[in-house]
């Protein structure tokens, strides 16, 4: 048995290299082999590495259902040997560790801060967007706002961040979205934009615990293959 976390892919080296850190640690954590894959933009594909045929357990660095959770993944594990993670937002885990990168990004605690997701169409991903501002705000302790660089049913980017805000990207690696939240949010006044969430210790933590899971459904006869 081994772990794949499934990230989505960038052009961008760093971005891509996030999930390998993830991998390597979460792995060392639970003393198992794993290994990172990529939907797309990056190899190894994850399709490439499910095809190899070895029993896995699959945890997606994908921050909210979609396309990629609903189609491409179990797709991809469909006839193997593979037991599928859900989506790894929202979590409470998440938001602690934005909460580090805005306290290292200078962000006074309780401040209003605008958490800027990818955005989606899907509205489970948008329900998904909603709830993770509510568990930013929460872990915060100050008034939290959502917006969206692409998709519909939250407000975009443009329309929420206001001068001398402070802004949390819900983004787990660094790449285009990235860039676009960055260069958006400094045209729109923001006094300080935060870092991706990254290879936090907590992002670890939740991808352990959720391998884990999965690892016990396995070994309770309830492995989701396909």
């Amino acid at each position: 048995m081994r772990l794949v976390v499934a990230a989505h892919g960038t052009r961008q080296l760093l971005g891509n290299a996030v999930a390998s850190i993830i991998a390597k640690r979460a792995g060392r954590v639970l003393a198992m082999e794993s290994k990172a894959a990529y939907v797309e933009l990056c190899e190894p594909l994850l399709t490439d590495v499910l095809a190899e045929g070895q029993p896995s357990v699959v945890v997606p660095l994908l921050l909210s259902t979609g396309y990629h959770i609903k189609v491409d993944l179990p797709q991809a594990a469909e006839g193997l040997p593979v037991t599928m993670g859900r989506a790894l937002g929202p979590d409470p885990l998440l938001a602690s560790a934005q909460v580090s990168r805005l306290v290292s990004a200078g962000v006074t605690p309780g401040r209003p801060v605008v958490l800027v997701a990818a955005g989606s169409n899907d509205p489970d991903a948008r329900a998904d967007i909603a709830t993770a501002g509510a568990l930013l705000e929460e872990v915060w302790g100050g008034p939290v706002r959502v917006a969206t660089v692409s998709g519909s049913g939250a407000p975009a980017l443009g329309e929420v961040v206001r001068p001398g805000d402070a802004v949390s990207p819900y983004l787990l690696a660094p790449g285009f979205f990235s860039d676009m939240v960055r260069a958006r949010a400094e045209a729109a006044g923001a006094e300080t934009v935060a870092d991706v969430i990254g290879p936090h210790p907590d992002v670890v933590e939740l991808v352990v615990r959720r391998a884990s899971d999965l690892i016990g459904e396995v070994g309770g006869g309830q492995a989701r293959v396909g």
